[in-house]
């Protein structure tokens, strides 16, 4: 992609226009020493792929241009079909309208494109998925077509010309669409389904994002630096509670709102001295909301109740406006907000010429980071349920972290935003992995941490879901495990994992059921009995090696049999070494891994993780 010159950077320091809710801090114009600061940059993002060669560009223009001119071909085929007047078939119109990374002009190598496919109020949604799709199939660049039309926002995705495409849809109460048409008009949403309201959203916030700052190029590459640095540090991801593109994009645009005459590398570190002192949840806002009278819910604390317990709301600047960052939990804030003031004192270190601008984009060490961790690991016996299973357990780990916040002994849970394929099986498996910090208790060095409602609501909610969207079939499998960070390098690829000091294993010889006396695996509903009565938890030992299961648990002390009156398990546990081969026989429909010891069994034995913080 073409890099702004200094000419590109020096446009716009006149800004005799108001931009934002607010004055701006600072009118200062840009120094030399801001342009040399600013061109180091740029030549420090190149070597991570940030910028687009030129040819690539023009190959997704070309792409675009082919799209475009298939939707005015459908468009008019359609208009025949429904037997309107030639004289309207020649001018319907019809058009692709591009949104996200791609309409703001930020994004990197082999991205995919957003695009909205924009009728007439004569083609209907089912032309779209049913007649354009089909023309879609005929095209020879069409690769890895598939429509998902019951989704909340249903859109089609394909592959054209090697370029991964989204297309989504949207249908106006208009005759004709033509080639000026302004998608930021509101009275455009009028006698609109809610579905093509979702679809223009995309688009109508990009185009309001754009129209709001002082200086497109000086935004551009702001953002496309954000962008790094917030991957680098893994705190890049909407669905799992930290922030999306758009999100990202609104806070380097009031940023930019605020320092109106500043050059990219002057906005980097304004951005982060502005939100390391962010009074969250103070939301941040592009421009005054505004109320359209067309009854549609918008953020406002002031008449719904739940926006008011949003932690970090950033509010999309087209009607109607919502906090994109609905799914920031306590932790994440707490996450961000600490990455933004070392943000902070790194740039202040490149400003003065003590440190170069690749060490803001040094990658942290997550897994050296915490003591404690959470390991998920979701299994399907194929590839294709493994793809659908990841996407659903993804979707609700944040559920997860909310539920470990709300737990009066944990301080904080990181959840990694990158995924890791699990040890090798004979099963499709992905691994999350969730950094916890536990609260300090005075006198309490055997403390134990009971999580058992904690992660058994996650993977109900799970289940629950993948049942009533009908995807759930019986081997689909989520485990969770208590791992400790010497421990991490037994599960995690030598390419996560420093490998000085630590014992290497083959993926061979790794039982996850042994890597942590605290391993859960959750079983399926279909396992489970429609209640199960509630019991004392398991109480497990101290981590350790992973020594074989008859191993684990005859080291430990043969623990008494608590006596119950009819009890059957009195009975068979007479007959063997120890609790595990109990529990293993006791409960194999269960599939409930269970390691190392146990001081009691209850009657009915439910899901549970028991963890000792140190």
């Amino acid at each position: 992609m073409k890099l702004p010159s200094t000419n590109q950077v020096l446009l716009g320091r006149e800004t005799p226009k108001h931009y934002g809710i607010t004055s701006p801090i600072s009118l200062a114009q840009a120094k030399e020493a801001d342009l040399v600061l600013t061109h180091r940059l740029t030549e420090a993002l190149k070597p991570y792929g940030v910028f687009e060669e030129e040819l690539e560009l023009q190959r997704r223009i070309h792409v675009l241009g082919k799209l475009n001119t298939l939707v005015k071909e459908w468009i008019r085929d359609v208009s025949e079909t429904k037997n309107l007047p030639a004289s309207v078939i020649e001018t319907v119109g019809g058009k692709i309208f591009t949104f996200g990374s791609y309409r703001l002009g930020v994004h990197t190598k082999g991205a995919d494109i957003d695009a909205l496919c924009v009728a007439p109020r004569h083609v209907e949604r089912t032309d779209f998925f049913s007649s354009f799709l089909d023309k879609l199939k005929e095209q020879e660049e069409v690769k890895d077509l598939r429509a998902v039309e019951e989704a909340f926002v249903p859109v089609i995705k394909l592959s054209f010309d090697s370029i991964e495409i989204d297309i989504l849809f949207a249908r106006l109460a208009l005759q004709t669409i033509p080639e000026n048409l302004d998608l930021r008009d509101d009275g455009l949403l009028k006698n609109l389904d809610i579905r093509c309201i979702r679809s223009l959203n995309g688009c109508r916030v990009t185009d309001e994002i754009l129209h709001l700052v002082p200086n497109i190029e000086n935004f551009r590459l702001t953002l496309r630096t954000i962008k790094l640095w917030a991957k680098r540090h893994n705190i890049y991801s909407n669905i799992l509670g930290f922030l999306g593109g758009v999100s990202w994009a609104m806070l380097v645009a009031r940023t930019c709102q605020l320092y109106p005459n500043a050059v990219a590398s002057t906005l980097v570190h304004k951005f982060f001295l502005v939100f390391s002192k962010w009074e969250w949840p103070n939301p941040v806002l592009l421009k005054q909301p505004e109320d359209c009278n067309l009854n549609l819910p918008v953020w406002d604390p002031r008449v719904t109740p739940s926006d008011r317990y949003h932690l970090m709301p950033i509010i999309t600047p087209a009607y109607p406006q919502q906090n994109s960052t609905y799914n920031v939990s306590a932790s994440t804030r707490a996450v961000m907000v600490d990455e933004f003031k070392q943000g902070l004192s790194i740039t202040d270190e490149i400003l003065q010429s003590k440190a170069e601008w690749a060490k803001l984009f040094e990658a942290p060490n997550f897994f050296q980071k915490y003591k404690h961790y959470i390991v998920l690991l979701a299994s399907a016996p194929t590839e294709k349920q493994h793809l659908e299973w990841v996407g659903l357990v993804e979707s609700k780990i944040r559920i997860l972290v909310g539920n470990l916040e709300k737990n009066e002994f944990i301080t904080l849970a990181h959840v990694n935003p990158q995924s890791f394929p699990g040890p090798k099986e004979s099963r499709e498996n992905t691994m999350w992995v969730i950094g916890v910090i536990f609260k300090k208790m005075e006198a309490s060095e055997n403390l134990n941490v009971d999580l058992t409602i904690d992660i058994q609501s996650f993977t109900d909610t799970v289940y629950r879901q993948a049942m009533n969207s009908k995807m759930f079939e019986a081997d689909m499998k989520i485990q969770a495990m208590h791992v400790k960070r010497r421990q991490l390098h037994q599960l995690l690829p030598n390419l996560v994992m420093p490998k000085q000091g630590l014992r290497q294993m083959n993926d061979s010889s790794l039982d996850l059921s042994l890597d942590s006396d605290n391993s859960m695996s959750v079983p399926s509903p279909t396992a489970v009995p429609a209640t199960v009565p509630t019991s004392t938890p398991v109480k497990c030992g101290p981590l350790g090696p992973p020594p074989s299961p008859i191993a684990a648990a005859a080291s430990q002390p043969e623990a008494p049999a608590v006596k119950r009156p009819g009890s059957p398990m009195q009975e068979v546990r007479k007959r063997f070494k120890s609790d595990a081969e109990v529990f293993n026989l006791y409960c194999p429909s269960r599939e409930i891994q269970f390691s190392l010891c146990s001081q009691e069994f209850p009657d009915n034995i439910v899901n549970c993780i028991r963890l000792r913080p140190t």
